[in-house]
């Protein structure tokens, strides 16, 4: 997917006040080998008519091929029933692109679609065209079970409350949408109902917004996954819980990653940070959205000396930390980025130095090397941690350094341009700490709103289907 929703395709100006609660002294670290989950594999749950494989991680010591049905059978209550659903309710995605994407079948008879996955974005759309040929495009006349929404329904106003806009009617009286992303972007339509599933998980009249406006950056549609009334995992009568893991798209390209919607058999083995809890509207504050408490940054050993308040909503609700599997880089507000990018350049100044002139790449990832293409000369840097709340997370050399594909800098031959896959978001403009797909790769990753929690575990995903 192209620029420009590399940022932010999913943050959008919505508003709440978190209660700051108390700050926790203890980070406990993700990386703990005998917590790391093995993905390389494909796990296989067995039952008496069906085998399901998807990747999940192990314990070292765990004997990796029977990890997943072992997990399972430790929970309480688990049945063969239980434990076959807990496997079928799961979709596979890949990189397209920068964007998450799945497939999903929407309609009746069904019509197969794309769509982003995106924890920054409550409302879920497709490009909607009419006509014979409609190519990648859901034709909502082509299906039965498809029936817009009037204007004066609940779903239309009340549901609709964290829109960006507000929605309105239109000239048939057809509830209308305008959605509005934080790089400027509009996507429009109508809301409408109709079938939709992934391979084991139905939802009967779902809601979604029926674009009529040209597909945004080739997107043909996206599946919200925020905390938002009208987000899918809101809609679901099954289960408030997902999880996810997200290979890494440079060790294995081709390898996809799971969505498993309900409980995960892995949540003693992962890291639980808060939810931070909504009060108040604020104009810069995205209430529906994944927020987490940043408390610090360390670079190597050292804590930076970063102002506590960085990191905490203001008066106008400026400065939430977003988990956003919508945007692909992670974003840090202007005093914590500029802080993060000098030390991580005095620390490695002895292996690499910085490009003077611009890569060409994009405008909030300004920090930019000339390095080896090959992964022999490619320089082990210091790490970068980012503490949170009862959790941490380390990111190593090349989560630090993305590759640029094509660059307008001169280089030499065998050598190419990598850039730090941190931005300044006061650039793009955001009011928010944002961290991104790119940083989420081989993590285990647990949106639980019945608990209103985050898990995470480090794992290694790249797994195959």
């Amino acid at each position: 997917m192209a620029s420009p929703f590399i940022f932010c395709f999913s943050i959008c100006f919505s508003s709440f006040l978190i209660l700051p609660g108390k700050i926790s002294a203890t980070h406990q670290e993700f990386q703990a080998t005998t917590n790391f989950l093995n993905v390389s594999h494909d796990l296989r749950l067995l039952t008496n008519t069906t085998s399901l494989t998807w990747p999940l991680y192990s314990i070292p010591a765990t004997n990796s091929s029977s990890f997943l049905i072992n997990a399972l059978a430790r929970q309480p209550n688990a049945t063969a029933a239980s434990k076959t659903k807990a496997a079928a309710n799961r979709a596979a995605f890949s990189y397209d692109d920068v964007a998450l994407m799945t497939e999903v079948m929407v309609g009746n008879p069904p019509q197969k679609q794309k769509m982003v996955l995106d924890t920054g974005s409550e409302l879920s759309w497709l490009h909607c065209k009419t006509g014979r040929n409609p190519s990648s495009s859901l034709n909502p006349t082509r299906s039965v079970s498809y029936a817009p929404i009037p204007c004066n329904s609940p779903l239309c106003t009340a549901k609709t409350r964290d829109f960006p806009i507000p929605t309105s009617c239109d000239a048939k009286r057809l509830c209308h949408f305008t959605y509005t992303y934080a790089d400027g972007t509009d996507v429009e339509g109508n809301l409408g109902r109709d079938f939709i599933s992934l391979p084991a998980l139905k939802i009967r009249g779902f809601v979604f917004g029926c674009s009529s406006s040209a597909p945004v950056a080739e997107t043909p549609g996206l599946m919200g996954l925020n905390r938002g009334s009208l987000s899918l995992i809101s809609q679901l009568s099954t289960t408030h819980k997902f999880s996810y893991c997200i290979t890494d798209r440079v060790v294995s390209p081709g390898s996809a990653g799971v969505l498993l919607f309900g409980d995960s058999p892995f949540a003693k083995y992962l890291h639980y940070t808060p939810l931070l809890t909504i009060s108040i509207p604020l104009p810069y504050f995205n209430r529906a959205a994944y927020s987490v408490r940043l408390e610090g940054i360390k670079v190597g050993n050292k804590l930076l000396p970063i102002r506590k308040s960085v990191f905490l909503p203001d008066h106008t609700g400026a400065g939430q930390t977003m988990i956003d599997s919508g945007t692909q880089f992670t974003l840090l507000l202007g005093e914590a980025y500029t802080a993060l990018k000098q030390e991580f350049v005095q620390q490695n100044r002895g292996r690499m130095s910085p490009m003077r002139e611009n890569a060409g790449f994009q405008g909030p990832l300004d920090l930019c090397y000339d390095l080896p293409a090959s992964t022999a000369g490619f320089p082990q840097v210091t790490p970068v941690t980012l503490l949170f709340n009862s959790a941490q997370l380390t990111l190593d050399s090349h989560q630090l350094l993305y590759r640029v594909p094509k660059s307008g800098a001169r280089i030499s031959r065998g050598r190419a341009i990598y850039c730090f896959t941190f931005g300044n978001s006061d650039l793009v403009p955001v009011e928010a700490n944002i961290i991104g797909n790119h940083h989420q790769q081989n993590l285990w990753i647990e949106y639980d709103l019945q608990n209103s929690r985050l898990g995470f575990a480090r794992a290694r995903c790249n797994a195959k289907y």
